[in-house]
């Protein structure tokens, strides 16, 4: 895969990245280790957790972080009322989390409760008119954010990239589901 343009550091030497670095140390404290996986496994967690910060900092001022966002554009997208149990699903957060969320979510009227007609048991949650055009107003800016965070790597590398994790995404999830479910 190739990028518009190679970082390179000081001395005219290709720039290492932290998770680079951190494999050299591992090979220098365990020489026969396979540590392989880090290369994958170390880039894409330090890559989540940047982009994560970058989402947080970004929704700031709509008062958001990124998991309040996802649970009101996974009910902006879906187009019909959720249940807790759905919206768990959806975002891959725990219930606990979601919850937590949806209450403060509510307290800000972006976010309205109503119990099922069928099972009483049974929370809908939708968003209000205010839930509804918070998420439209912050989705444009968060998606040029997330372009720009990507514009140093070329279209072709950015969809092999995507079709890669795209592959990552579905065997991990076949194989978690049944070890994890």
């Amino acid at each position: 895969m190739s990028t518009s343009a190679q970082p390179v550091a000081e001395g005219g030497q290709p720039a290492e990245d932290i998770v680079a670095g951190i494999m050299r140390q591992w090979q220098a404290v365990h020489p026969g280790l396979d540590i392989e996986p880090i290369a994958l496994i170390g880039r894409i967690n330090r890559c989540a957790a940047l982009l994560q910060q970058a989402a947080d900092a970004q929704l700031r001022h709509e008062g958001l972080s990124r998991a309040e966002f996802d649970l009101l554009g996974t009910l902006r997208r879906s187009g019909r009322s959720l249940t807790p149990g759905e919206l768990v699903r959806e975002t891959f957060a725990s219930g606990a989390a979601v919850t937590k969320r949806l209450r403060g979510l509510e307290e800000r009227g972006l976010v309205e409760r109503q119990t099922d007609s069928r099972d009483r048991r049974v929370a809908r949650l939708s968003l209000t008119d205010a839930g509804r055009e918070l998420a439209d107003r912050a989705l444009p800016a968060q998606l040029e954010l997330e372009r720009s965070l990507l514009a140093g790597i070329a279209p072709d590398a950015r969809a092999e990239l995507a079709d890669g994790l795209g592959a990552l995404l579905l065997l991990l999830e076949g194989r978690l589901a049944r070890t994890l479910g």
